[in-house]
């Protein structure tokens, strides 16, 4: 099968194609002709030579994709060959197949096509997971998301609003903060031209922070907070360490957690699988939430679609067209 491996540690030029076998389904695993896969940071880390897949996944990028089941292995009983899903991935998803545990696919939505829910796993299992289940938003909170535009973010501010929190942004352009405004956030802030600490603070600060900065954002964060707040990180674009005083979380009463997707367990994927089929996906199925694309390129042109993301000037999802 043709498949996008990372030849070296570097920069999207690295990303090539070559030839590679099938896989093959284990116990509890599906095989999946993929028709898009989805393009993420976590992608961009690995193929950066910073962040490692685990020991058992394939050494290929790709978390999410959407296609086909064409195989399925022992002990799986509740997809069929010729089903339609998308699915978290542990790797392997820039390929024409992959494996993954049945337990973590989803049907496409209908009315959806693959390529859009080539765009769901990744974001969706991110964002309920540390929003929801870890972060403990709820109606009538103020929700602040750094970096809306991006497809976390994308993501976050559709769930927050629809959950009934007061939905709160930060994007780096006018344009992006109207895109975010779009979906459904009161205020958007361009946080080239504001600080959004100010703008939280009229309002009564923050309850809940979903943040993937770092950096200088962390004490920024933490100022930013209400009394009794939560700050979620799932990322450190701008780096995990900072000086922060932390008798300011204590004063305030904070919660500071976080988590990341891909090192977690079968179970604890599986699980967020079915609480996202139970409580999310008849929304998707609704038309009220949908993931917001921006770009598509041949699987051939990976890091084309990785030169994109990193330029940080796209506004949602990119995709590889595979089948």
């Amino acid at each position: 099968m043709r498949a996008v491996e990372i030849t070296e540690a570097g920069g999207p030029d690295v990303l090539q194609i070559c030839e590679r076998p099938m896989p093959q389904a284990g116990h509890g695993d599906v095989v999946i002709k993929v028709a898009y896969a989805g393009v993420n940071r976590p992608d961009a880390l690995q193929r950066a030579g910073s962040y490692a897949p685990p020991p058992t996944a394939s050494d290929l990028p790709g978390l999410e994709a959407a296609g086909e089941i064409v195989a399925i292995g022992e002990g799986v009983t509740k997809w069929t060959v010729g089903d339609q899903v998308c699915a978290l991935l542990p790797g392997g998803g820039y390929a024409e197949y992959v494996a993954t545990p049945a337990a973590h696919c989803l049907p496409v939505p209908s009315g959806m096509s693959l390529k859009e829910a080539a765009c769901l796993p990744e974001t969706y299992f991110t964002v309920f997971s540390n929003v929801f289940q870890r972060g403990g938003l709820k109606a009538g909170e103020r929700f602040l998301v750094h970096g809306g535009s991006s497809g976390i973010g994308t993501t976050a501010i559709q769930l927050g609003k629809l959950f009934g929190a007061r939905v709160f942004t930060t994007a780096g352009s006018d344009e992006k903060c109207a895109a975010c405004l779009s979906l459904g956030a009161e205020r958007a802030i361009n946080y080239r031209n504001e600080d959004f600490t100010d703008v939280l603070k009229a309002e009564g600060g923050a309850d809940l922070i979903l943040d993937m900065v770092g950096g200088d954002y962390l004490p920024r964060n933490v100022n930013t907070l209400a009394h009794d707040g939560r700050l979620v990180q799932i990322a450190f674009l701008q780096g995990p360490k900072i000086e922060l005083n932390f008798a300011l979380m204590m004063m305030k009463r904070l919660m500071i957690t976080g988590s990341t997707l891909r090192p977690q367990s079968d179970l604890a994927k599986a699980r967020i699988a079915q609480a996202l089929r139970e409580q999310v996906w008849p929304f998707l199925v609704a038309g009220r939430l949908g993931p917001v694309m921006d770009s598509e390129f041949d699987l051939a042109d990976a890091s084309k679609a990785h030169a994109r993301m990193e330029s940080s000037g796209h506004i949602g999802k990119i995709v590889l067209k595979v089948g």
